[in-house]
């Protein structure tokens, strides 16, 4: 280990020794998909029994209410689990965010649902990578921290979220009350199989798109009807042609229709926007509004939008930059070579940017083929990244961002 104090280093002996590959395992065999309210009870406690070695409270906080609209347009309150929330030292010099996720995309009765090693030494198995191997690895990191002389100067906020991987709509807020006042953030979402981090992120939006007709017989007197499907597809089509090569536009399903006899008086259409900038939030919101109102009179049908763009655009900025640099220094000083690019894909790194802190949201394991029944995780970057992190947590302490 080059470049390191004393301190430091037994923070990064202290971090290497933790058991997460016992946890990783452990909690990887609770199923906690989104919508399994069961599966994310237990995973809550059992976070909260491991997370409760630190100071602090931990609470589990409720859901915000969100509306989901069903594919019979009717909108009705989609339940969530509850969110750990960890209050350590809010008194303190210098205060930082620390958040993961205990959901996964897999549900309660998915195939996926067991571990397996590999011949190349990985571990297969649900959330492994994505996130329950950064959770560990964010509890190790603390933890080491926790046993330093430096941790007096430190404060933080640990959030782990329950529907992370749905959008983080009903721990929105919660994320923006905790990032308020942070110097830094970190989020342990896996990095690449090869080490490298997440840069700048793109931003999404995602809509269901309401369009109520008129049934009539297909045959009989089709020009009383007033045919939802047509409408909805006329915006679909619209708003297809606003994508550009700073905001992509993915019409994803339209719900609704019967019978070949009958004009249809329902459609849902689905829509998510990808912008690059705030810039094409703003144009691709102007096109929606214009496409709708245009839509409505030309075919005689009421429109209701739900929905918005619940993840901006995350760029590199300053601070940004700043905190990237001083995770490199850190992994150079362990013998890492850390890297990053940017990517289209959204986290809770995007909320906690908007929220004006400085955030690197890749902290957590090597590993790949995340949201599919290959998902890896290589268990000889628990270590690695915990003592990655425990370092870089410490050198904010000093004041070193």
């Amino acid at each position: 280990m080059r470049g390191f104090s004393t301190i430091e280093r037994d923070a990064v002996d202290a971090a290497r020794a933790a058991p997460m590959l016992a946890q990783v395992e452990a909690w990887a065999a609770v199923n906690s998909g989104t919508r399994n309210l069961a599966g994310l009870a237990t995973m809550a406690a059992l976070l909260g029994d491991a997370f409760a070695r630190l100071p602090g409270e931990v609470t589990l906080v409720k859901p915000t209410p969100v509306d989901s609209v069903g594919s019979d347009g009717v909108v009705s309150s989609l339940q969530h689990g509850k969110h750990l929330h960890l209050v350590v030292r809010p008194e303190a010099p210098v205060r930082m965010l620390f958040t993961g996720h205990m959901d996964t995309v897999y549900p309660i009765d998915h195939a996926f649902q067991s571990l397996r090693w590999q011949d190349d030494g990985s571990l297969n198995g649900p959330g492994v990578a994505d996130m329950k191997g950064g959770l560990a690895v964010m509890l190790a990191a603390l933890t080491a921290v926790e046993a330093s002389p430096a941790a007096v100067r430190i404060g933080y906020d640990v959030v782990i979220n329950s529907d992370e991987e749905t959008g983080s709509f009903s721990s929105a807020a919660l994320l923006a009350t905790a990032a308020q006042g942070k110097v830094a953030a970190l989020t342990y979402e896996p990095a690449l199989a090869d080490g490298t981090l997440a840069g700048a992120r793109g931003g999404t939006g995602n809509f269901s798109i309401i369009v109520r007709g008129r049934s009539a017989h297909a045959g009989r007197n089709p020009d009383d009807g007033r045919n939802a499907i047509v409408a909805a597809a006329d915006i679909a089509v619209r708003l297809a042609k606003v994508r550009g090569p700073r905001l992509a536009v993915n019409p994803a399903r339209i719900e609704g229709g019967g019978p070949n006899n009958v004009v249809p008086d329902l459609a849902i259409l689905r829509i998510n926007f990808r912008p690059a900038t705030l810039d094409e939030i703003a144009r691709a919101q102007s096109h929606i509004e214009s496409a709708v109102a245009m839509v409505a009179a030309e075919h005689d049908v009421r429109i209701e939008v739900h929905g918005g763009f619940n993840r901006p655009p995350k760029p590199i900025d300053a601070g940004a930059a700043r905190l990237f640099e001083l995770v490199k220094g850190s992994g150079s000083d362990l013998g890492l070579d850390i890297a990053w690019k940017a990517t289209g894909g959204v986290c809770d790194g995007n909320n906690i940017a908007a929220a004006g802190v400085p955030v690197v949201d890749t902290m957590g394991v090597r590993g790949g083929a995340i949201h599919s029944v290959d998902e890896f995780m290589i268990p000889d970057s628990l270590a690695e990244r915990a003592a990655l992190s425990a370092v870089t947590i410490l050198r904010i302490a000093e004041g070193r961002l």
